[in-house]
Formats: structure tokens, sequence, C-alpha cells
């Protein structure tokens, strides 16, 4: 992807993802840890090592943080050919941009939901949990459930034959055994629908699939 394509991207996830938007930069690099050491005591996040759900992803924000804010001894190869730009790092990611954004999601709220409708308000938290939501789906279900198509070191599975919900990410235990593969789906019955997004934006020029 070219530097003008990543600056697009930036701003479209952040616009997007809004409250629950995270660094592109500090998620690859903590991506790359979880991978490198998969249910072990180094894992980032594990439910082999994390008495619960909840203390999982405590300690994966904990670790985030001591990423993003350089406190957290990082090796050099999961720093490589990562997605950065300072400008958003600085100002899209910390917590004046976030109340700024609850203020707009409740604006829209009340603007929005009918009076004799008043049970939609509770959608709201929805919108201030979505990013670790998904990531405790994946990262603690994805690693405790499923069926598993390849025999790993790790604990991953495969959430469900159709992953409709996760768009392809819940085929976990696949992406652990090729991690080096943007195609999810290995079976007849599964479907990556996010991998059919990137062969459309490589075919768009936006981005290069490696060929291997």
């Amino acid at each position: 992807m070219s530097k003008t394509w990543e600056k697009v991207f930036y701003v479209f996830s952040w616009i997007t993802q809004g409250f629950t938007s995270i660094s592109p930069n500090v998620y690859g690099k903590l991506h790359r840890m979880h991978h490198a050491y998969a249910d072990t005591e180094k894992d980032v996040h594990s439910p082999k090592y994390d008495k619960s759900l909840i203390a999982m992803m405590l300690r994966t924000d904990k670790i985030f943080k001591g990423i993003r804010h350089g406190t957290f001894q990082l090796e050099e190869r999961f720093c490589k050919n990562l997605p950065h730009w300072e400008f958003m790092e600085k100002y899209a990611y910390n917590w004046p941009t976030r109340v700024l954004w609850a203020i707009i999601y409740i604006t829209i709220y009340y603007f929005a939901v009918p009076q004799n409708s008043l049970w939609m308000w509770a959608l709201l938290p929805l919108h201030f949990l979505m990013t670790p939501l998904q990531g405790a789906i994946i990262n603690w279900f994805a690693h405790r459930v499923g069926y598993r198509t390849h025999a790993v070191s790790d604990t991953s599975t495969n959430l469900m034959p159709l992953d409709i919900f996760t768009m392809g990410e819940g085929y976990h235990n696949n992406h652990h055994a090729h991690s080096g593969n943007a195609n999810f789906s290995n079976k007849w019955y599964e479907f990556d629908f996010s991998y059919r997004i990137i062969t459309l934006f490589n075919w768009l020029g936006i981005i290069q699939l490696n060929k291997k």
C-alpha cells in the first residue's frame, strides 16, 4: 500500500471505529507478538494464562498502552514495515478525542431515537465496546471453543463454519497455521468475507498482494 492510501485508511478506520479506534501501528506490533508467543507466558492475550476474559483483556490493554507510550520493551523484529502517521498517532487515539466521539454518539441518539423507542438507547454501550468486544470474541473464544483444521502448537480454533459475524476472522486456527495468507478460509464451506474485499482492493490497485 502506498503512503497516500495508508493515510486514507488511517482516517477511514478512525471514522468507522470512532470511540474504540486504535493505532494500526501499535496493533501490528501487538498482533505479531501474539503469533510469536501464542499460548505462552509472553502471549499478549491467552486464555491459557489468564483466569478470565476480563483479566485477559486488561492485560492486553496494559501491554498495548506500554507499547504506545514506549514503556514496554519490544523486540525489533515486531516493529518493521508497519503503517505509521505521526499526526494520527498523536491526536486520534487519545482520551480528548474519545470524549468527542462519545458526545457525537449521544447527540445522534438524542435526535435519532424516537420517543416510543427509548429501548434503543440500550444499544449505545456497544459503540463504546465494539473493538474490545471483537478482540474478546477472537482472542478468548477462538482459543477455547470451535473446531481445529490444523494441528498447531497453540490452542487456536475456528469458531464457526460460516463466519458472518467477524468477517472471516473467526477462522483463527487457519490463520495461526498460515499467518502469511490473506485468505483465512481453507475448507470449501468456509467463506472469508474480508478476503473478497482484499482481492477487490488488489484488483483496483489500492493494495498489492504478495504472491507466494
